[in-house]
């Protein structure tokens, strides 16, 4: 399956695109998440109940692999990737119908199947002036997707280069609480090279 994953990244992101050995034991965790393998997900304490919260360094591949390993997902764990700064731009121009486009209304049309995004970059975004005032919306997109986790399943995903500290500090205790209880937390090495 990696090599699989490594053909899948030369594909999208050219002949560079390689997995290196520090980075196999994320991968290994990815697969066993997105391919809902029950048994090795055991073996790794990875809740497959919860979504997944990718750290690591810059340029270490964090995106590139949700892009690739989405393509395994079933459809309820397949995730929209959205930079969190899109989403605040998105905010600033329209409102709080984008707080609920990613929290409320974030299920499939016509159906109560949750819909999986991934925040691309979380932590990275400013906060907001919206009509005079600041706003931090990643924030209550967390908080109201916490909620709907606990009311009807709904997983996220999220990719960022800040530490729980550094989070704790961009969004408060009570999000850094409710995201342990969102997330499985997959960290790449320190060391992991930059690969742009």
């Amino acid at each position: 399956m990696i090599k699989r994953v490594a053909a899948k990244g030369k594909e999208y992101y050219g002949s560079k695109f390689e997995i290196d050995d520090i980075d196999r034991p994320v991968i290994t965790k990815l697969l066993t998440y997105f391919l809902r393998d029950e048994d090795v997900a055991a073996a790794e304490r990875i809740d497959l109940n919860k979504g997944l919260l990718l750290t690591g360094p810059i340029g270490c591949g964090k995106t590139s692999l949700i892009r690739i390993l989405r393509l395994l997902a079933l459809p309820a764990y397949k995730p929209i990737i959205r930079s969190c700064r899109d989403i605040c731009f998105e905010y600033g121009n329209f409102g709080f119908d984008i707080l609920q486009k990613y929290s409320s209304r974030s299920f499939e049309p016509r159906t109560s199947t949750p819909r999986a995004y991934c925040f691309d970059d979380l932590g990275m975004e400013s906060t907001v002036n919206y009509w005079g005032n600041n706003f931090n919306v990643m924030r209550e997109i967390l908080l109201s997707r916490y909620d709907l986790m606990i009311n009807y399943r709904m997983v996220t995903f999220a990719t960022t280069n800040k530490n729980a500290e550094e989070l704790e500090e961009t969004y408060g205790p009570q999000v850094r609480s409710r995201m342990r209880a969102m997330f499985n937390l997959i960290a790449f090495h320190p060391e992991s090279r930059d690969k742009r």
